[in-house]
């Protein structure tokens, strides 16, 4: 038997229906945020080329963050919210939590 807990068994399907923003750094220097289920597959995406559009034109250059959301609404939600800040504050977004961001995006 298992000396694992039940939550920490359902852990891995709970990361799976996870969503989640994410900012890269493009070449340019701007900042791309996207959402995602699978982060690292989705910046894999990107980076050959088959991702967005936007990062077609402005290749990337790394993964600068990523924000666990509950669902996918709330991570589109923050997204928009990310997507219309300056790209000094999408920086300032990179050292903090999702917690913090979401109070800094929300209030």
């Amino acid at each position: 038997m298992s000396d694992l807990s039940p939550r920490a068994l359902s852990a891995p399907a709970r990361a799976a229906k996870r969503w989640y923003v994410y900012l890269i750094l493009c070449r340019s220097g701007a900042i791309y945020t996207g959402i995602a289920r699978n982060v690292l597959t989705r910046y894999a995406q990107h980076l050959v080329g088959t991702g967005a559009r936007y990062t077609r034109a402005n290749p990337p250059r790394r993964l600068l963050v990523k924000f666990a959301c509950r669902n996918q609404s709330e991570a589109g939600r923050m997204e928009a919210a990310i997507k219309k800040l300056a790209v000094t504050d999408k920086r300032i977004l990179v050292g903090k939590t999702g917690a913090a961001a979401r109070k800094s995006l929300f209030g």
